[in-house]
């Protein structure tokens, strides 16, 4: 007989869905977003929607979390992280405790990721896993192979420097091209990835 287990995780996809600048930053050197979020983004908030109908666990790095937590005020305003994440279970990986945004589920882990790929899969319930950021996170999910697809909206905006959207080697027989659409100002691709990365 099959494992019940394993049957869950091979419908259970790990995808980084992101936006980036044109020259491959997620972020600026502060970690901040400020570069989006001047762009006007209805259609892009109506496909983050329609995406994490799809998604059962949110998984991100120690860093996005605390800017999320600041600049939204979550600590005075918890009822914003219902807003965006809702009662979805959030893996947070961190070598810090941060504080904890009152009422929402988040679970502060440390450590491998493929030693919480199963909790994590069994959290999201049968649905996929979107792994928020960072990017050195998703590396490390690209490293163990457990890294399935790669959806980057590319915004009209360059950084001279910042966070780098994916700090790996991943050459064309590890990326297929599944996708690509236009999203009002931006462009989105959507790759598949198979085998193991390289660190940069």
């Amino acid at each position: 007989m099959s494992d019940p287990a394993s049957s869950v995780s091979c419908m259970t996809r790990a995808i980084f869905y992101t936006a980036s600048t044109l020259n491959g930053f997620l972020a600026d050197p502060h970690d901040s977003l400020d570069w989006l979020l001047t762009i006007p983004q209805d259609e892009a908030m109506a496909d983050i929607a329609a995406f994490t109908e799809r998604i059962g666990v949110m998984v991100e790095g120690s860093a996005t979390y605390e800017w999320v937590r600041e600049h939204e005020d979550l600590l005075a305003h918890p009822e914003r992280w219902q807003q965006f994440y809702g009662d979805r279970p959030t893996f947070v990986f961190t070598r810090r405790q941060p504080e904890r945004v009152p009422g929402a589920d988040i679970r502060f882990v440390q450590g491998a990721v493929t030693e919480h790929w199963p909790d994590i899969v069994a959290a999201a319930g049968g649905k996929d896993v979107w792994i928020v950021g960072g990017g050195d996170l998703v590396g490390q999910f690209a490293d163990a192979g457990l890294l399935d697809e790669i959806v980057v909206t590319f915004a009209p905006v360059t950084l001279a420097a910042g966070k780098p959207l994916l700090p790996r080697d991943l050459d064309h027989t590890r990326l297929e091209l599944m996708g690509v659409r236009r999203a009002g100002p931006f462009a989105e691709l959507t790759y598949r990835v198979s085998g193991r990365a390289h660190h940069a």
